[in-house]
């Protein structure tokens, strides 16, 4: 039978603050700057991906906050193939397997619009876990509509930066599907927030849920390094990767809960 870890709970009335992240490392740094839960992928530098199942386990043995877990079979749009709801599928199965508290997927259909379908199935799948549709919202067609279709299938939250990269640009956007929820779905947002605008990005939305990314650029402690070749295909990046720090963390956790 899969293992379903209880979720941690959250006072209530707290903002509660998740942290975008791809590492054990990353994951250990968010609890212990007082993070509530994290979101947890792969392929960060595409949107997110799906993690492996070697990292859902290790993250899930080394924190006790909530740990969701991003489904995504590739990078790029949103619109899959039966063999990629299959991916997605198996995925969840082994994310609930593996102790997670939720899973984090969306899937528009040709036109922009939620699809309903394939939606409600993967959620169905999903339970007891928390599902949340990611920023396939906000790549939808009519935001106000692909809601309602994410309430009448049964998602739990919405992850929105109101289809503004910036969710300071977004801001009455974002008030409104939060007074458009009206307590059947949790709005969450996120979009380039930081200790400077969370707080005018809370106070004017009337949001309780913040997503974050706060990765910090790390060297390697290579010595060696071979410059006639990379990996991957983004310049420059071979000898560093991102870390989520305490300290980040810390820093945003103060700012949202001195509103």
């Amino acid at each position: 039978m899969p293992r379903v870890v209880a979720h941690p709970q959250i006072c209530p009335g707290k903002t509660l603050l998740e942290v975008c992240i791809d590492s054990v490392e990353s994951a250990v740094n968010s609890e212990r700057g007082g993070a509530d839960r994290v979101e947890l992928c792969a392929g960060l530098y595409e949107g997110g991906i799906t993690p492996s199942a070697g990292t859902i386990a290790a993250v899930r043995k080394k924190i006790a906050i909530g740990l969701h877990v991003m489904v995504r079979p590739r990078g790029g749009d949103f619109c899959y193939s039966e063999d990629e709801v299959g991916i997605m599928q198996r995925d969840i199965l082994i994310a609930k397997q593996l102790g997670a508290n939720g899973v984090v997927f969306g899937i528009l259909n040709t036109h922009g619009m939620v699809d309903k379908d394939r939606m409600r199935q993967l959620i169905d799948m999903a339970r007891p876990l928390k599902v949340t549709c990611h920023r396939a919202f906000d790549m939808s067609c009519d935001l106000e509509q692909a809601l309602e279709d994410l309430v009448a299938v049964g998602a739990d939250r919405i992850l929105t930066s109101g289809s503004k990269r910036s969710a300071v640009d977004a801001m009455p956007t974002l008030k409104h599907l939060v007074e458009q929820s009206y307590g059947r779905i949790s709005v969450m947002v996120c979009g380039e927030l930081s200790i400077a605008n969370v707080k005018a990005v809370l106070g004017y939305s009337n949001a309780t849920e913040v997503h974050a990314g706060l990765g910090t650029t790390v060297t390697s402690t290579m010595k060696f390094r071979n410059q006639k070749i990379e990996m991957g295909t983004l310049p420059n990046r071979e000898y560093q990767h991102e870390v989520v720090k305490e300290s980040s963390v810390r820093e945003l956790r103060a700012a949202i809960d001195s509103l």
